[in-house]
């Protein structure tokens, strides 16, 4: 069985940098998981004692604490700054910028559509930025029952498809007299689904490494199992199972944004033992 990898997956530009805060702040807390990998949040844990909490109301005796990449909300931010902490920011800067834009757009007067999923900790975050009102959707359909008003910004989660974008833009303009449209969507993820596309085609086993509460990974293992049938979505190589390589002649292999090189190593070797 032929192996490959995808033209383009695994770390994207904000879970580096913040992995790599993380490990020279040592000793602190992060407000949510700093990435979605089970795996790398472990090892932060085991070997810099850089442990999650779930919430500001669970800080103690905390000197230091890290928000996460995909941010927190406006208030949240106000209170962690009340509190006697050192505070490091580890937002990825994709996500500080829609932060940023339905800060300024709202201000303006717009009303913001925000494409994304609503109980994602990115989109919580973005939306408490938004004075005015918001409206969170997945799909243009979710649109159709409410009066707009004559002024829109869009932002969109930064994990999402592009086409399904371009599609509630669509919608938008033909609906709402003014419409500013930003594209928020990341780069990364954007090559990331690019590249899985290609290879899913000409594969007929795909597995997807990457954290199961990971937006950017589900989105790729979605995309695989559009073309091809036999895709899974692992955490790690004691996921995988013998049986699905049986017959197959060509095994693609791709990694959401927050997977690290080890664990994708790791999977790699597993793979090559059926292969």
């Amino acid at each position: 069985m032929e192996i490959e990898l995808a033209k383009s997956y695994g770390f994207c530009f904000g879970v580096k940098r913040a992995i790599k805060k993380a490990e020279q702040i040592k000793d602190a807390a992060t407000i949510g998981p700093l990435i979605h990998n089970n795996e790398e949040i472990t090892r932060l844990w085991k070997n810099y004692n850089v442990k999650t909490l779930e919430s500001i109301d669970e800080l103690k005796d905390e000197k230091k604490a890290i928000i996460r990449t995909h941010g927190i909300t406006k208030q949240d931010l106000e209170d962690l700054k009340r509190k006697n902490i050192e505070i490091f920011d580890a937002t990825c800067p994709f996500v500080t910028k829609p932060q940023k834009i339905c800060e300024q757009m709202s201000n303006e007067g717009y009303e913001v559509v925000i494409f994304g999923d609503e109980n994602h900790p990115e989109v919580k975050g973005v939306r408490s930025y938004v004075s005015t009102k918001a409206y969170v959707v997945l799909d243009e359909k979710e649109l159709l029952d409410i009066k707009l008003p004559s002024k829109i910004a869009v932002v969109s989660q930064t994990t999402k498809k592009v086409e399904k974008f371009m599609e509630i833009v669509n919608f938008l303009m033909l609906k709402v007299k003014e419409v500013r449209v930003f594209n928020t969507i990341c780069d990364a993820t954007f090559k990331n689904q690019e590249a899985i596309n290609e290879l899913a085609k000409k594969s007929d086993v795909m597995v997807i490494v990457g954290g199961k509460n990971s937006a950017n990974t589900k989105q790729l293992f979605l995309i695989a199992k559009n073309y091809c049938q036999d895709s899974y979505l692992i955490e790690n190589e004691k996921e995988i199972q013998k049986e699905w390589f049986k017959g197959k002649e060509k095994c693609g292999i791709s990694a959401g944004a927050s997977t690290p090189d080890w664990v994708i190593n790791l999977v790699l070797e597993k793979i090559k033992e059926y292969a």
